[in-house]
């Protein structure tokens, strides 16, 4: 299995959300190709640019395929009761965020060799080099940890759908209340979790 990484936001906007997408990389290229014959998507499939009713069948699809996710959150007030006061800086929180849902992941994938594709476009290629080979040190002999272009990367585009969602409805966003509607079948069934971010060492 392969785990797709994306990420959502950030604490100027209230809340970053990372996702941790566990899907073959057959059902993603599955899911993409469905989704765009539908919809008639052209150009990179991004959360933040879809409708509503395109969010719902992405996310029905993903759960059709039996499509899994973990998605870390951290919100902007949660992280100000940390004793200092002080907020992390972006890349501390994603890579916290990071090491959270992939941590998660981990134990469940029964010693199972696990690739982890990150997004390599919030930042420099050298300092996501680090994340990387600090997700690859974790994953030890199990897996390998890669960066990609999201635009060349199905599981990541879906991965990107996911956090925009959940984002969505940690700030409560004018959307959230649909969105929280659509990922509720999900939660109940624990295609999709959530692990909560409440400080970064």
């Amino acid at each position: 299995m392969t785990i797709y990484c994306d990420e959502s936001g950030g604490l100027n906007a209230g809340a970053m959300t990372f996702s941790a997408v566990m899907l073959t990389p057959k059902a993603a290229a599955d899911i993409h190709a469905r989704f765009r014959s539908v919809t008639g998507l052209r150009g990179e499939l991004k959360g933040s640019r879809i409708s509503l009713v395109e969010r719902a069948y992405l996310l029905e699809l993903f759960d059709r395929a039996g499509g899994r996710a973990w998605v870390a959150v951290a919100t902007r007030d949660k992280l100000a009761h940390n004793p200092d006061g002080s907020l992390p800086s972006d890349l501390a929180l994603y890579a916290a965020l990071l090491n959270l849902a992939i941590g998660r992941w981990l134990p469940e994938t029964g010693g199972v060799c696990t690739d982890v594709v990150i997004d390599d476009g919030r930042y420099d290629p050298k300092i996501l080099a680090h994340v990387r080979e600090e997700i690859q040190a974790g994953l030890g002999q199990w897996g390998r940890a890669s960066l990609a272009d999201s635009r060349r990367s199905d599981g990541v585009q879906i991965a990107d759908v996911i956090a925009n969602s959940l984002f969505n409805v940690t700030i409560g966003s004018p959307r959230a209340h649909r969105i929280q509607r659509i990922l509720d079948p999900m939660f109940a069934s624990k295609a999709i979790r959530i692990a909560e971010l409440t400080h970064v060492a």
